[in-house]
């Protein structure tokens, strides 16, 4: 590596196969779009800013501008719409590439202890970016064409039940957390504690995705996840007390659930229920689920006890009688 060399160039010119050659105004001209167009699509990939006079861009970067700007043009998007969703595709794939890098630091250390020196871990990182880019590509256009489906099959059962609004629908919310994680993080090494997170949230995603709901967000010790089915919330509720809750070797947890109209945008949800399934996990005691007033209804009578508590206040909704639930 040359001693001009940043470190990590070498990986990071591996995975991008090419090396930055070009201005800001280059990449514009040769993408065909004005420079603030450009430098807008670049934030909304989420990318940083580059002196003008620097050298930051690769001609990959000018295609992927250029491609979009074909589509503009054609009239299928307009630019604001090519913003938005821009952006999402930014933020989507900047989490995910985190997630991959955390994920196969693991392996790099291996490959590198067994290969013998610490001097080679950026050739070992290489070699694993060699044999598993190209894979881990094709099955992420699968998951996306998949995940695709499934979105355009939900708003088109919103658009057969007569919705007027294909942004809004009834949803149960879900919002499950661990008890005391703050305290709990401090007994933890750093390790231990992201293995923990890992797990939990692994977990949780399998249940939710058992019962035929999904994932929202995962926030740390906490997740936000949906289902169209009171009763298939309930269910994913229960079974992730059981994978989690249950299991001693892991923490206890809390599950909230509400029930109502949501608002779906940008991926994720908004409403009064999305606040009060939250809200709900701090009444809730540890390994047991706690409803709203509303989620109570939707639950059959022949196959669920249910039991209110005192009303307590709660913050943006004021004196609330949350519910106990349980199967007979």
């Amino acid at each position: 590596m040359a001693e001009t060399d940043e470190p990590g160039e070498d990986l990071v010119r591996a995975i991008l196969g090419e090396s930055p050659e070009l201005t800001a105004a280059q990449m514009a001209e040769q993408a065909g779009v004005g420079i603030e167009q450009a430098r807008r699509l670049w934030r909304a990939l989420g990318f940083p800013e580059y002196p003008a006079e620097e050298a930051a861009f690769l001609p990959a970067d000018a295609s992927a501008m250029g491609l979009l700007a074909r589509v503009i043009e054609s009239g299928v998007l307009d630019f604001d719409l090519a913003v938005n969703l821009t952006r999402a595709l930014g933020q989507t794939m900047a989490r995910l590439a985190d997630w991959e890098v955390s994920a196969l630091l693991h392996r790099i250390e291996e490959m590198t202890a067994e290969s013998g020196g610490e001097d080679n871990r950026v050739e070992q990182a290489i070699k694993l970016v060699d044999e598993f880019s190209r894979p881990f590509e094709e099955l992420m256009l699968y998951a996306w064409r998949r995940h695709l489906g499934a979105a355009a099959a939900r708003v088109e059962a919103m658009a057969a039940s007569d919705e007027e609004d294909l942004h809004v629908t009834e949803l149960t919310i879900g919002f499950a957390d661990i008890v005391g994680f703050t305290a709990l993080s401090n007994t933890l090494t750093e390790e231990r504690i992201g293995d923990l997170v890992e797990l939990f949230e692994m977990r949780c995603a399998d249940v939710v995705a058992t019962q035929r709901g999904r994932v929202i967000k995962s926030i740390g010790d906490s997740v936000l996840f949906v289902n169209d089915d009171p009763l298939r919330a309930y269910d994913t509720a229960e079974g992730i007390i059981n994978v989690i809750g249950r299991d001693p070797r892991m923490p206890d947890v809390r599950v909230g659930l509400a029930s109502g109209s949501v608002v779906m945008r940008l991926g994720d949800v908004f409403g009064p229920p999305v606040n009060m399934a939250a809200r709900l996990t701090n009444v809730a005691r540890r390994n047991r689920i706690i409803v709203d007033a509303a989620t109570a209804r939707l639950l059959p009578e022949d196959q669920f006890e249910t039991r209110r508590l005192a009303a307590r206040p709660v913050r943006g909704f004021g004196i609330v009688e949350p519910v106990a639930v349980r199967r007979h």
